[in-house]
């Protein structure tokens, strides 16, 4: 493939990445902003040309040690719904935006510690970012097929190392407020995260089954190989103990990598999308190691004997049987995992520039006499500039430094300098004691092991090819520190970190910090108690006045968004706005406001410059803690009682409430069944006293008179005995006669008597029948009154022409029954209180509710003595009622009946 086509391609490339990040930038929709699954890809950024290429060659060359780089941080990820919960609760509240901030706020917001972590990071991951140039570079010329150049004017790379500069640049610092969420760059980074995946898939299905006859084909003729075994194996107590101080390497570098901190916690949106994260994560990184092993063994079968980079087999394959389709995707999945390394490292390392390295040991005093518009302009030019020079210093550094060096050494070894700050890190989370002192005599310990036994022999070899002299000589003497078990890599890593712990505990045990590491500690170790309150958990003692600080925001957010943050502020606490005199939670407010433009420490730096603070023993800062601890505990218990009390309140109210339409309806019922009972006698009185009155009636009025007496009085024993029916029902009088029966001759022995009424109306009467089998255990004349009950409430609701429907069917081992009418929908309020024993609906077609109310209780109480349940809802053009009865009742429910 030509040189200028394959630009064409990354230019259409990146196009694609700056349309994603405009239109996430632009619309801001849900599908952006709080999708989980975007944070989850977004940590992807991880997986680096290193992982893309350099875990190919370590798989053809050296086996397993591929391995760690992957499992490492699935090991630790499941920690992350604990260990990174806290980290994001603890920036939030204090505003940081940089692994810099983090640690260094802890041991009492230090300037000086803040520059040391960033220089830290400089030096580890600049090379790093080279690594991923080198990467770039030498795949774009394996593609195209053209010599490398050593002029940089001429070279391709160096173009699309620009634009990649220029796109961070662009992107990077659309925001002052470090802080703030990128949802741009994540969005695109997201993206690049899902391609990379999907273009190693394509090329792994290409090798196992177009290029072999499937993963056993590989394997079986890879096993030819001498060396098969001996690199797949942990070849004894030295292969595992190097694999497993691999394992820790990894595992540390997935916490502490600035790139992986800022897009686990500072773009974090919501704490719960963490839980997305540690399945999907891990699962991400599986996928992508199942196909590193049928890549580099099938790439030493075919490439066999011939002088090629193993660490390129996945460009090498493709284009050794000219499918130019999948070797350009192989590229741009590889340019991928450059793209997002360098954009994210670039703008983190840019915010730790600026923030804890330009601005506070230069600029501060400039920025005082400057106005809101000027300080942004700066701080974004800073930023910018830094995001360019970083980028164009790590190409020059692949240049003159990585040009012959392997991807995964590089990667090794920028994993075990930045490793070193894992004691003051994770000390700030978990221990109290650590101390600024311990933090930085540590660092500076396992820096100089570091220097000394990797980078100066790795990088200083590569450029000096003999490397001969006083600092051989003296490299050479300390070989006594060898250790037999481990690599070079993972020893360096096991004495560094010693050292670097060792110091840290002994010094931060043996002195005693200042009070505002103690104060910090205290935030830092117990955040889950002072998130609410975090501000009210900060000490300070001295004078302070408002305007002064307020001065200073203004420089720096502008009137209008300083105006509103005070009234926001004023608010929070009851403050009035006329106070003069600030306090140490207007301290905290405003040191937070100024931290996310130009860091903790520089803001620190700033207020301090108008106030006037006075000392504080360590022994005062303690009581203070723990007066502030008393009150966060009672405060919390009074909370806790509040919400109690409101809880019996509320739930009062509802008792109340119930009760009231309790009552309302025990009256409506005693009217409606008042009335029904005086139906029914006044009629019998009227035709007795007619009767009575005349002796002349003759025989056949006499007869219809006397008919009518009884049919009145049958129907006042009616209601008297459902009354009495459903008292016995809910007191348990009534026994079941549970017996196997036939529920379709049930069904039919219920519906007899309701045929005639059913043709009076004129109803279409359906019956659909999808059970398997018909004998089911029940009280069969219950049953009756059941279906009757219902079909009677079903008529009293269905217009003449209506429809009826009865099904049948089994479900879940339960015998289903729906009945279906047409008619008017059930009020949506009404659906649960219908089976009530004094409600009535009102959404009846007749002016005045008939019948006594009882009907659906008794129907309810019935279903429920047989262990079934029964609901009504509305559905289409009517309402639906469903029964559910077990398909087989067991003996005790008899005997509790029984015994009832």
């Amino acid at each position: 493939m030509s040189s200028f086509a394959l630009f064409f391609v990354v230019l259409f490339y990146l196009a694609l990445l700056f349309l994603v990040a405009h239109l996430a930038e632009k619309k801001r929709s849900k599908l952006w902003i709080n999708n989980p699954y975007i944070y989850a890809l977004s940590l992807a950024v991880y997986c680096t040309a290193w992982t893309y290429y350099g875990s190919i060659g370590v798989a053809a060359t050296s086996g397993l040690n591929y391995l760690p780089i992957y499992i490492g941080p699935i090991m630790i990820i499941p920690a992350w719904i604990y260990i990174n919960t806290r980290i994001i609760r603890i920036s939030r509240v204090n505003k940081i935006s940089s692994l810099a901030d983090f640690i260094s706020l802890r041991y009492g917001n230090s300037r000086s510690l803040s520059a040391i972590i960033t220089i830290v990071c400089l030096l580890a991951i600049v090379p790093y970012i080279g690594l991923q140039i080198k990467a770039i570079s030498e795949t774009f010329h394996l593609v195209t097929e053209t010599p490398m150049s050593k002029d940089i004017l001429t070279d391709n790379a160096t173009f699309v190392v620009v634009l990649i500069a220029l796109f961070s640049s662009y992107y990077g610092t659309r925001y002052v407020d470090a802080s703030e969420k990128r949802l741009g760059i994540i969005s695109a980074i997201a993206l690049e995260s899902f391609l990379k995946l999907f273009f190693i898939i394509i090329l792994g299905f290409f090798v196992i089954y177009y290029v072999f006859d499937g993963f056993s084909d590989i394997y079986q003729k890879a096993s030819q190989f001498e060396d098969f075994k001996e690199k797949n194996t942990f070849n004894g107590v030295e292969g595992a103990m190097n694999w497993m101080v691999l394992c820790m390497i990894s595992a540390t570098a997935i916490c502490i990598l600035p790139r992986q901190f800022h897009t686990a916690i500072i773009e974090n949106r919501q704490e719960k999308h963490i839980r997305t994260a540690i399945w999907f994560f891990p699962l991400y990184l599986l996928i992508f190691t199942v196909f590193i092993f049928p890549i580099a063994w099938g790439g030493r079968l075919i490439f066999d004997g011939q002088k090629v980079n193993p660490e390129f087999y996945s460009i090498l394959i493709p284009q050794h049987f000219d499918n130019t389709l999948i070797t350009v995707l192989v590229f741009l999945g590889g340019l991928s995992s450059c793209i997002s390394m360098i954009i994210i490292s670039a703008i983190t390392l840019s915010i730790m520039l600026s923030n804890n390295l330009i601005i506070p040991y230069g600029l501060l005093g400039k920025f005082k006499s400057e106005n809101e518009e000027q300080n942004t302009r700066s701080i974004t030019n800073i930023r910018k500039f830094s995001i360019f020079a970083l980028i164009i210093m790590a190409f020059g550094f692949y240049k003159y430094f990585i040009l012959k060096t392997s991807l995964d050494s590089v990667g090794l070894i920028s994993f075990v300098v930045i490793a070193q700050l894992a004691p003051a890190f994770f000390g700030a989370l978990f221990w109290r004691r650590g101390s600024y002192k311990g933090a930085v005599v540590g660092l500076a310990a396992g820096l100089a092991i570091c220097y000394f036994g990797l980078i100066i022999p790795q990088y200083y070899f590569s450029y000096n090819q003999e490397f001969k002299g006083v600092l051989r000589d003296m490299y050479n003497s300390f070989g006594f520190f060898n250790i037999p078990y481990l690599a070079k890599i993972p020893q360096i890593f096991f004495w560094s970190l010693l050292l670097n712990t060792g110091l840290f505990t002994i010094i931060s045990v043996s002195t005693k910090g200042n009070y505002r590491e103690r104060n910090f500690a205290e935030l830092y170790v117990d955040i889950d108690k002072y998130i609410q309150n975090h501000e009210n958990a900060f000490i300070w003692r001295g004078t302070a006045y408002i305007s002064d600080i307020q001065n200073i925001l203004e420089r720096f957010l502008g009137k209008n968004k300083t105006d509103q943050a005070l009234r926001i502020f004023n608010l929070k606490y009851n403050i009035d706005s006329k106070t003069e005199t600030a306090d140490s939670r207007f301290i905290k407010f405003s040191e937070n406001l100024l931290a996310g433009r130009i860091g903790t420490a520089s803001a620190k730096i700033l207020i301090e410059g108008v106030t006037k603070e006075d000392k504080i023993s360590l022994k005062e800062v303690l009581n203070i803690l723990e007066e502030s601890k008393e009150n966060i505990s009672i405060n919390k218990k009074l909370t806790e009682q509040s919400e109690e009390l409101q809880k019996l309140s509320n739930d009062l109210r509802t008792a109340n409430e119930n009760l009231i339409v309790k009552d309302r309806q025990k009256d409506d019922f005693l009217d409606s069944v008042a009335h029904e009972l005086r139906t029914p006698i006044t009629a019998i009185r009227s035709a007795g006293e007619i009767l009575a009155d005349d002796d002349d009636i003759p025989f056949d009025i006499k007869q219809e008179f006397l008919n009518n007496i009884i049919t009145e009085s049958d129907r006042l024993s009616e209601i008297i005995n459902d009354i009495l029916y459903l008292d016995k029902l809910q007191h348990g009088e009534i026994s079941l006669n549970i017996q196997q029966n036939n529920i379709l001759e049930t069904y039919k022995k219920a519906l007899s008597p309701l045929l005639h009424l059913i043709q009076q109306k004129n109803i279409h009467l359906s019956e659909v029948n999808l059970l398997n089998q018909f004998i089911f255990d029940y009280d069969e004349a219950r049953m009756i009154q059941l279906f009757q009950n219902i079909w009677g409430n079903a008529l009293k609701f269905t217009d003449e022409q209506g429809t009826i429907q009865t099904k049948l069917f089994e479900k879940d081992d339960q015998l289903m029954i729906t009945i279906f009418n047409t008619g008017k929908h059930i009020p949506e309020e009404d659906l649960e209180m219908i089976f009530d024993k004094f409600y009535q609906s009102k959404n009846q077609n007749i002016l005045k509710p008939t019948g006594s109310g009882l009907g659906l209780a008794i129907s309810k109480k019935i279903v429920q003595a047989h262990n079934g349940s029964i609901k009504a809802e509305n559905s289409g053009l009517g309402v639906t009622f469903t029964l559910s009865f077990p398909g087989k009742l067991i003996n005790e429910i008899k005997n509790e009946v029984e015994q009832l």
